[in-house]
């Protein structure tokens, strides 16, 4: 059977959709390529190590982010602590264990509504119910138990959905050999979809080191050095400043725009760092 040759108006419209696809993609790639050599081309020159490992301080005159980056540190791991165990253990109930499809619906239904809620939303309600009710004030663990609402649809729903992709002859076949349900998912479904979780804590990641909105409401504007490791009741109830926030009040409060470029270039570098690392270590898991 021989194919029939394309018309000419058939051949005209591939071609006009070609060239808008690649128009597109590279259209996408030029604009993410001038918006990081452009923050890299203003920030970088004003980067240097005294930058980095000062804080700031009205009578030595200097300007420091170190405290900065260590609360954004701390806000990301204490965050992450939280939120990767709620969050698989959610998604494998939902696949693995729920039988209710009404239940499942509905939770699905809330972590999609959850993820398009604005970030300011979750600020205001974790400073009215962790600040406020609970006591714990502006500080650094207000913040991180903030992210951990806005930011757990993500691991759910992208653990949920790699979990899905894991073929139902591998669960079949792994009780066949006799384990048991859990034995079952520890071994054979959680390895096999180890992708779709580091994909979503990668996703978690990109959230909680540049948001800002709730932040500001919940963690405060300290620019001070908070010692976690000497103190944790300190550490608890200290105001800290994240680096997106240091970003926003040296931008708009006190118009230092080389400052504010320095702090978008570091935060850049940060989050393809942690990224870097969420990989490679999803990769050495894979491997096991």
């Amino acid at each position: 059977m021989t194919m029939q040759p394309l018309s000419g108006r058939r051949r005209a419209y591939d071609r006009v959709l070609r060239f808008l696809l690649y128009f597109c993609a590279t259209l996408t790639c030029a604009l993410l390529i001038f918006i990081i050599g452009y923050i890299f081309v203003r920030g970088l020159p004003h980067v240097t190590w005294e930058f980095l490992s000062t804080e700031p301080s009205y009578i030595n005159d200097t300007i420091g982010i170190l405290p900065n980056i260590t609360n954004t540190i701390y806000i990301v791991v204490v965050t992450l602590i939280i939120i990767l165990p709620l969050g698989v253990g959610a998604a494998v109930y939902l696949t693995e264990y729920a039988k209710n499809q009404k239940l499942v619906a509905s939770i699905e239904f809330a972590t999609e509504t959850l993820t398009g809620i604005p970030s300011i939303i979750f600020g205001l309600v974790g400073m009215l119910f962790f600040c406020e009710l609970l006591g714990l004030q502006a500080s650094l663990l207000a913040g991180s138990l903030t992210l951990v609402i806005a930011t757990i649809p993500t691991i759910i729903r992208t653990t949920q959905e790699s979990l899905k992709t894991v073929p139902q002859s591998y669960r079949e076949a792994s009780l066949g050999l006799g384990s048991g349900k859990w034995h079952m998912i520890r071994t054979v479904v959680l390895p096999s979809s180890i992708d779709g979780i580091v994909t979503g804590c990668i996703l978690a990641i990109g959230r909680i080191v540049g948001e800002s909105a709730a932040l500001l409401f919940t963690a405060g504007m300290g620019m001070s050095m908070n010692d976690f490791f000497g103190s944790v009741s300190n550490f608890m109830h200290s105001s800290g400043s994240s680096l997106t926030v240091a970003l926003y009040v040296y931008a708009r409060e006190r118009a230092e725009f080389d400052v504010a470029f320095a702090i978008a270039a570091i935060l850049m570098l940060l989050t393809l760092i942690i990224n870097l690392a969420a990989s490679l270590v999803g990769r050495k898991l894979k491997k096991k």
